[in-house]
């Protein structure tokens, strides 16, 4: 699979510590913004696949506000249980205040 780059967000719609709902042609992101990054992960859990959207972020982690699991915002790792299993999480680019993701081509 190729991989594609997608302008998703204008810088000004994620202000610093705030998280922003992507729709994406066959899935839903969400975007987040922690300490001078954005980060880009799967919106929903791996635990109960519900979405991540509201969690707090800290420590470079983004807690499920349903049952307190956590995920590095950076690689999408499983940092506390519930969760066992790693998010996917995208990389992203920020060119002229746009956020820019890299996506594989869907099939």
């Amino acid at each position: 699979m190729s991989n594609h780059t997608v302008t998703v967000a204008h810088i000004s719609e994620l202000p610093e510590g705030g998280q922003l709902k992507v729709d994406l042609e066959d899935r839903e992101l969400l975007l987040c913004r922690f300490e001078e990054q954005v980060y880009a992960i799967d919106y929903y859990c791996s635990h109960d696949q519900l979405g991540l959207e509201g969690g707090e972020l800290e420590r470079g982690c983004i807690v499920c506000p349903y049952h307190g699991a956590e995920f590095c915002l950076k690689t999408g790792e499983a940092m506390a249980s519930p969760a066992w299993e790693a998010i996917p999480v995208y990389p992203v680019t920020i060119e002229n205040d746009l956020i820019k993701l890299s996506i594989s081509a869907s099939k």
